[in-house]
């Protein structure tokens, strides 16, 4: 099972330190290679429920991001109009690791599906490309999630 505590003792083991080192999980970054994690809150101050870390990824065509459910109950799937023309939508089990390679460049909603509506939301951008932008803005959401992916969106135009 794929909780924060297991995930902490892992990497613990791992680095050879106590679980009290790791006050917030990190996502993994190695050249070509990233991880987003599933949490069931956001570390640090606000403590938002239900949340994809990093919100926001920005990777190169060609690289890899790998979804890891460090907390149960949470899943990755693309968000219909919020992809770029020609790239492959995905949908990935709820609880389990999904690897996706991105090869066409844009900016890629997406979201989890059980906790969609809640505002679990996030974007990556692959390849500075922001051509889709305008199509991405024109997408409707319920709920939270209309607002995180307003705050998001408004990043990008930073």
């Amino acid at each position: 099972m794929h909780t924060r505590r297991n995930f902490f003792l892992s990497m613990s083991a791992l680095a050879g330190v106590g679980t009290a080192a790791w006050a917030c999980p990190a996502p993994v970054a190695q050249e070509n290679q990233h991880s987003i994690l599933m949490l069931n809150a956001a570390c640090g101050e606000d403590n938002t429920p239900n949340v994809f870390e990093p919100a926001i990824l920005r990777v190169n065509v060609g690289d890899s991001v790998t979804f890891v459910p460090t907390d149960a109950g949470h899943n990755s799937a693309s968000k219909r109009g919020m992809i770029p023309d020609g790239a492959d939508p995905w949908n990935g089990a709820v609880d389990e690791n999904l690897t996706i390679t991105f090869t066409v460049p844009g900016i890629y909603g997406h979201i989890c599906v059980p906790h969609y509506e809640w505002g679990m939301v996030g974007l990556i951008v692959v390849g500075n490309d922001f051509s889709n932008l305008a199509s991405v803005k024109k997408v409707r959401h319920p709920g939270q999630a209309r607002k995180t992916f307003r705050a998001l969106l408004k990043t990008l135009e930073t």
